[in-house]
């Protein structure tokens, strides 16, 4: 689908980036030539940055407004005042709208983008708008969570209020484990534990309907993959799911917004009475290998369609899913505390059921600590396949015969 911006000639926008891989095809969704495309990046992102850039600024941190600032006011000096700015990576979402209130350009600000960044304010709209979301309360330090589950019952799940990738989520099983909880560094919530399954929605809403959107269900899940096992996802082929997780979709992004977003809602499905209830949502492409899977599988890039909404253009017509194929992936945590070196993988492309694509590093190669959590891991891997049934057969052998070995660097 990709096709270039509708901006003024030799307009200044400003792209914030992390990524080392090409999440994002930056050059098709922008003329680098007619325009003065310039880039705050992080070390590790630089390799995602087209050749073609106009200017480029190193940062350690993009989520860090003061440095990126700084950045950016380096970049102005060098190529005059921005008149878009883009960020993509769901933990610099605030930072590109602090930066568009601060230039006064168009596109997502502060209080549009909270709902789908601080998690209390957002399960907070979502009740409020009569859907399913578990029992939540401020979690502000240990006397409230031993509180809240004296009413509601253990476990509990106590997060940050603001993060990503289950960074800082904990699943508390006993008064006892309370104690543990790090209160200090951040606003915290607590929830009931939903047993049910988690399943992800991903798609794109156009400020009337959800015109475009696929429904996933995790294999084992993200809080899971930060204590060492494997993630994966595999998208629904049962038309009765889809449609009620999609409905319910629907209904969470028009509680939030009524602008063009692309979404990544996760939701906990109740099989047996048909339900959905609300884990959590962010407006932004979906992580892990979803990007890529869109791209190669069904034929549309929501990151274009991403960036075209933080460009503030009007949003485009989407083209009908170009494929009924059945996409998943896998991910494969890092092996060594990173950074680390490679010394040993197995390529999994190739194998019958396997992966039809794979990103894995070679002997040698040095994994980075780096921010994008869900980039920088052991092995990657993409499916396509009839079914779900044929998908997750693939997935699991892959995950089986997968091996990778490091050796940290420090």
């Amino acid at each position: 689908m990709a096709s270039r911006t509708e901006l003024p000639p030799s307009s200044h926008v400003v792209v914030v980036n992390r990524w080392r891989e090409r999440y994002a095809e930056y050059a098709d969704y922008v003329d680098h030539r007619r325009h003065r495309v310039t880039y705050v990046s992080t070390e590790v992102g630089l390799a995602a940055v087209p050749q073609a850039a106009t200017g480029v600024a190193v940062v350690k941190a993009t989520d860090d407004l003061d440095e990126v600032t700084a950045a950016v006011e380096d970049l102005v000096r060098r190529y005059g005042e921005p008149e878009r700015i883009v960020a993509l990576k769901e933990d610099d979402l605030l930072v590109g709208a602090a930066l568009r209130e601060l230039w006064n350009v168009p596109g997502p600000r502060t209080d549009q983008l909270l709902p789908f960044r601080d998690k209390l304010v957002m399960v907070d709209r979502v009740a409020r708008a009569g859907l399913s979301v578990p029992a939540f309360a401020p979690a502000p330090d240990a006397g409230s969570v031993l509180a809240f589950a004296e009413t509601h019952g253990w476990p509990v799940v106590v997060k940050p209020t603001i993060g990503s990738s289950s960074l800082g989520v904990v699943r508390v099983e006993a008064p006892e484990e309370v104690a543990r909880l790090p209160f200090d560094d951040g606003p915290y919530l607590v929830q009931t534990f939903d047993p049910h399954p988690i399943y992800h929605v991903d798609g794109s809403f156009d400020g009337d309907t959800v015109s475009v959107v696929r429904t996933s269900r995790y294999l084992n899940n993200c809080m899971d993959f930060r204590g060492g096992t494997v993630l994966g996802s595999v998208e629904v082929s049962d038309p009765a799911v889809h449609l009620l997780v999609a409905d319910f979709a629907e209904r969470v992004v028009r509680a939030l917004t009524d602008r063009p977003t692309v979404f990544h809602l996760e939701v906990f499905v109740d099989r047996t009475t048909g339900t959905c209830t609300f884990l959590e949502i962010g407006a932004r492409v979906g992580g892990a290998e979803i990007p890529l899977l869109w791209r190669e599988v069904h034929r549309l890039d929501l990151m274009e369609v991403a960036f075209r909404n933080q460009l503030a253009l009007p949003p485009r017509a989407l083209p009908v899913l170009g494929t009924d194929e059945v996409g998943g992936w896998l991910l494969v945590p890092a092996p060594e505390r990173r950074p680390c070196r490679i010394t040993e993988v197995t390529s999994m492309v190739g194998r019958l059921p396997g992966p039809y694509a794979e990103a894995v590093l070679e002997p040698g190669d040095v994994l980075p600590e780096a921010d994008s959590y869900y980039e920088h891991v052991g092995g990657r891997f993409r499916f396509r396949g009839a079914s779900t049934v044929a998908v997750e057969e693939a997935i699991q052998r892959t995950a089986e015969a997968f091996r990778v070995e490091a050796k940290p660097l420090f």
